[in-house]
């Protein structure tokens, strides 16, 4: 995997974290609806997150195939990875569709299991990517 590939999958992964991580203090401070002036807002982290998502498993792929050993087992994640990574997807793009962006809608998201799940895959695909990288 090349310099800019490591760095693309690493990115994408970063704003996966970063935009939970925003989720999880907008979902506390009991917000009714969003505020449409914030350019960094609710909004632009759901749609950052999106597009990070959006070829994240293509991405993947590439990274895996530098992996030291585990061929099939990287396969057969990868695959898990591919539609866990497109259910969360859909979660975001109708948490992005909806006209009122509430904490407690944000809070909600981020408790979905399909969420959680992405981001439990993401810290486990970069855990095994620095293990492989390293070894």
């Amino acid at each position: 995997m090349s310099e800019t590939q490591a760095a693309d999958l690493k990115s994408r992964i970063d704003t996966i974290e970063e935009a939970y991580e925003y989720f999880l203090a907008y979902a506390a401070q009991g917000r009714e609806h969003d505020d449409e002036s914030e350019a960094g807002g609710v909004r632009a982290f759901l749609k950052n997150a999106i597009i990070a998502l959006d070829g994240i498993h293509g991405t993947a792929i590439i990274a895996a195939g530098n992996a030291s050993q585990g061929a099939a087992e990287w396969a057969n994640y990868l695959d898990v990875f591919k539609d866990d990574a497109a259910r969360a997807k859909t979660l975001l793009e109708f948490a992005l569709a909806q006209p009122i962006l509430s904490s407690e809608l944000i809070d909600n998201l981020n408790a979905t299991n399909h969420v959680r799940t992405l981001l439990t895959d993401v810290f486990l695909l970069d855990s095994a990517l620095e293990a492989n990288l390293g070894a």
